[in-house]
């Protein structure tokens, strides 16, 4: 039996740090569903369209990766595909808490996915998404917190954004 995972995130833009927790998680798992999930409560910069092209790209190499997206309940996704894990990376404590009380409540929701905690390479402990597009919007260099297509991809979305403004 194949050991399914899901790595779910927002995505909003795929860091170097996201890279290394799928890259580990397709060490330990037979196959790894990298799903980009619709958060309510953030306004994305790239569309869900656009950060799964994003995904498989950078993502090619890992050959039991898949990359996917879905609206709704991340235990309702990984049991559609048969996953019996979730894997959630961790830069901090303060990670920890927040990502603690979405684990209880998925084990409400479905006690036979368990999630697994990857603390992040130290390398990339500060580095989130929105820093990212914080330090892209001003034009400085962020070839080492991202892939090349992500950065590409960062420099053409706030061009396009300045000549709309």
């Amino acid at each position: 039996m194949k050991s399914i995972a899901v790595c779910p995130g927002s995505f909003d833009p795929v860091t170097n740090g996201h890279l290394d927790i799928i890259r580990r998680a397709a060490k330990v798992f037979d196959e790894v569903y990298v799903v980009v999930l619709s958060n309510s409560s953030k306004r994305p910069l790239f569309s869900t369209d656009e950060r799964t092209d994003l995904l498989k790209k950078v993502t090619k190499e890992i050959h039991n990766a898949k990359v996917d997206s879905f609206n709704g309940l991340l235990v309702d996704y990984a049991k559609s595909i048969g996953a019996s894990a979730i894997v959630r990376g961790l830069r901090a404590v303060s990670d920890f808490e927040y990502e603690m009380q979405i684990t209880s409540m998925n084990r409400v929701l479905n006690e036979n996915i368990e999630t697994f905690f990857m603390m992040t390479n130290n390398q990339y402990s500060f580095l989130s998404s929105s820093i990212v597009k914080e330090v892209a919007k001003y034009g400085a260099n962020i070839s080492d917190l991202v892939p090349l297509q992500v950065e590409k991809a960062l420099k053409e979305k706030f061009l396009q954004k300045n000549k709309e403004a």
